[in-house]
């Protein structure tokens, strides 16, 4: 059986190769490998997330969900202090690698190291939807509360993937969510506190 990029700890040999996208007016070099999401390169989901996200004026930012790093050091490239957490611990190494080679500062952590005291004014993320429904909505029950009270957390996620249902879902949580983008099949949602 394949395994998942959202196993802790690959098994698969670790095969990095270097990829170069664009972001933000920016050429950027990044090391991807086995084992991780998207390890051929911007995956389409993420590139439509950055295109259609302008970048934040500063703040304190998770990107949860790191994979090899390309939103966490795109947001460490405006000055923001930057948060990337992953359970792929190869993912984890990947980001702390790119975030070095592009002389930014992120803060690579498993899920249960970010510091519990530690709020956030903004969360990024292409959740892994493909940890299943259930452990995707604890995944954002975890964190949402973990916002700032002015903060907002801005996902990208696939109309063929559940975006619109949850977007209902997390308005019935209690975290109105708008929709502020719509492009190639994704969804760009924007989730706030009531």
């Amino acid at each position: 059986m394949p395994e998942h990029y959202f196993e802790g700890t690959p098994t698969s040999d670790d095969r990095r190769r270097d990829i170069t996208t664009h972001i933000w007016g920016r050429d950027l070099t990044f090391t991807t490998s086995s084992g991780v999401f998207s390890q051929d390169g911007l995956d389409k989901a993420t590139a439509v997330f950055l295109r259609a996200s302008a970048p934040p004026a500063g703040g304190t930012i998770l990107d949860l969900g790191c994979g090899w790093g390309p939103i966490a050091c795109a947001l460490a490239g405006t000055g923001a202090t930057v948060w990337a957490t992953d359970t792929n611990q190869r993912a984890l190494e990947l980001t702390a690698l790119n975030a070095s080679r592009l002389g930014v500062t992120v803060h690579t952590a498993l899920p249960d190291d970010v510091p519990a005291d530690l709020v956030f004014d903004e969360i990024w993320s292409n959740p892994p939807i493909r940890i299943g429904k259930q452990a995707l909505h604890d995944l954002l029950l975890r964190w949402l509360p973990r916002l700032a009270p002015d903060g907002v957390a801005r996902l990208v996620v696939g109309k063929n993937l559940g975006a619109d249902s949850l977007q209902r879902w997390l308005g019935d949580q209690g975290w109105p969510t708008e929709r502020t983008a719509s492009e190639k099949g994704f969804r760009i949602l924007e989730v706030r506190r009531a």
